[in-house]
């Protein structure tokens, strides 16, 4: 995979915004609501699938090597055992579909953006919700039914998924057409 530096750049940037969404957070119990999803919808829409996911990938990696990006607090491996480390890996894969959805149309406007971004929070759901149940009920040994894990991971944040959804389409409907014409 061929990368340019601008690539790189924007790769990199998107990276790190979604590490600081993670500082910016509201902590409401397995998961705090956080600004990553926005970023991760942005990097989608903005860089494409390969890039976008390039761009969640590289996040995950640097905070499993140690470096304290996750909003949950975890560093290193130990993350991997954290409730909401599904979620970082439905980042990559939430991006990826945000992007190639994104690509199928020269001019994507508002509604294929936020029809892409909702797709991408529903794959971070479909990943993170049952990873959140897992992980609570066999590796922290807690009595926990699905529909709870649900409840706690993916229906309380939804409003909030949604409005970011919005936002990502909104920006995306004016910042993608000028990226286009600058590359």
């Amino acid at each position: 995979m061929k990368i340019t530096p601008r690539e790189m750049i924007f790769t990199a940037l998107f990276a790190a915004l979604t590490a600081i969404g993670a500082f910016i957070k509201f902590p409401i119990g397995a998961v705090p609501i956080t600004l990553q999803f926005l970023f991760t919808a942005l990097a989608g829409i903005m860089l494409g699938a390969r890039l976008g996911a390039l761009s969640q990938l590289l996040y995950v990696i640097i905070g499993l090597v140690g470096i304290p990006v996750f909003a949950s607090g975890a560093v290193g491996l130990n993350a991997v055992v954290s409730p909401s480390f599904g979620y970082l890996i439905g980042f990559i894969l939430g991006a990826y579909i945000i992007g190639k959805v994104t690509e199928r149309s020269p001019k994507p406007g508002f509604v294929r953006l936020i029809a892409a971004s909702i797709l991408g929070m529903v794959v971070i759901y479909l990943i993170g919700v049952p990873y959140l149940y897992f992980i609570i009920k066999n590796v922290m040994g807690k009595n926990i039914g699905f529909y709870s894990a649900l409840k706690t991971g993916c229906i309380v944040f939804l409003p909030g998924d949604l409005i970011k959804c919005i936002i990502a389409a909104a920006l995306g409907a004016k910042i993608v057409p000028t990226l286009k014409k600058v590359a």
